[in-house]
């Protein structure tokens, strides 16, 4: 019976590496392919012919990227974007969360129920382009970082977290003399590492992926972030107009072009999780049932 057992047991780890492998291969097989695109000559890319593998290897595409002006300077303007808008939702995320988790806040309840019903209902597009336009934040950069500062799932999140933290610490604290901030400060920020960096990963791609809102508040192309411009150049660059603009007469280079921006794009996200990857997992189980 202990042999069956365990037979049983190696083959169901067996099916589940089986399936982590095959899903982590649907995740990387269409970033390889776009990394040989990038990389290959025009005439096999025409043909079709380039899978997993790059043929023909240049880099020319990469080269035209790096010297264009404005893709280095929508570069460093997401970069700025990211960081920032990471920083403050992490400030607004832990200033919102904070007094929820006392029991004495008047209103406490009443807080609660209005910060949920804002994550299900949302007054539209329209109302929220006259708002954003009554605020005189239409074509300016605060556009792309004040209004989505703070998400209420994630404030949500962290929340939870700061429940699980005993309450004997912050009690202890205030018999010391401590202030509320010095509480927060001292006691709650160090202790909520793998909650922190699991929402800084949260906001910080949700940012440098972000380009809905840049698309409707902003005129200013100089303001433009990476992912915008990817999307105009994408939907664009295959008329003769843009292929000229661009340097480029023929499909292959322009497909070369796009996969070479794509990859410029999705190369430095992906460089963060690696950092953060081992406060992932005790991050994204917050309120689960501990023992």
């Amino acid at each position: 019976m202990h042999q069956v057992k365990n037979l049983k047991s190696k083959i169901g780890d067996g099916v589940f590496v089986f399936l982590c492998v095959l899903i982590s291969a649907a995740c990387l097989l269409p970033l390889v392919h776009l990394a040989a695109k990038s990389l290959s000559g025009t005439d096999y890319l025409i043909r079709h012919q380039v899978w997993l593998w790059p043929k023909g290897l240049n880099f020319d595409a990469y080269s035209t990227v790096l010297k264009d002006p404005k893709y280095i300077r929508s570069f460093f303007w997401t970069a700025f974007l990211t960081i920032v808008c990471t920083l403050l939702s992490l400030f607004m995320t832990t200033l919102c969360a904070y007094p929820m988790i006392f029991s004495n806040l008047r209103g406490r309840k009443v807080f609660n129920i209005i910060i949920t019903i804002t994550m299900f209902f949302n007054a539209g597009t329209i109302p929220n382009y006259l708002l954003i336009k009554s605020l005189g934040l239409l074509d300016n950069p605060l556009v792309l970082i004040v209004p989505s500062c703070l998400s209420i799932f994630n404030m949500i999140i962290m929340r939870s977290f700061f429940y699980s933290i005993p309450d004997s610490l912050r009690e202890s604290a205030e018999l010391d003399g401590a202030t509320y901030f010095q509480i927060l400060w001292k006691i709650y920020v160090p202790l909520s590492a793998p909650v922190m960096a699991t929402l800084a990963l949260f906001y910080a791609v949700g940012r440098w992926n972000g380009y809905s809102d840049a698309l409707m508040y902003m005129k200013d192309t100089k303001y433009y972030p990476l992912q915008l411009l990817l999307y105009n150049i994408i939907n664009n660059i295959n008329s003769v107009e843009v292929a000229t603009q661009e340097g480029f007469s023929s499909p292959g280079l322009s497909t070369s072009l796009k996969a070479a921006i794509v990859m410029f794009s999705t190369i430095p996200i992906l460089c963060i999780y690696p950092w953060l990857q081992k406060y992932f997992i005790s991050g994204v189980t917050v309120g689960a049932v501990k023992e």
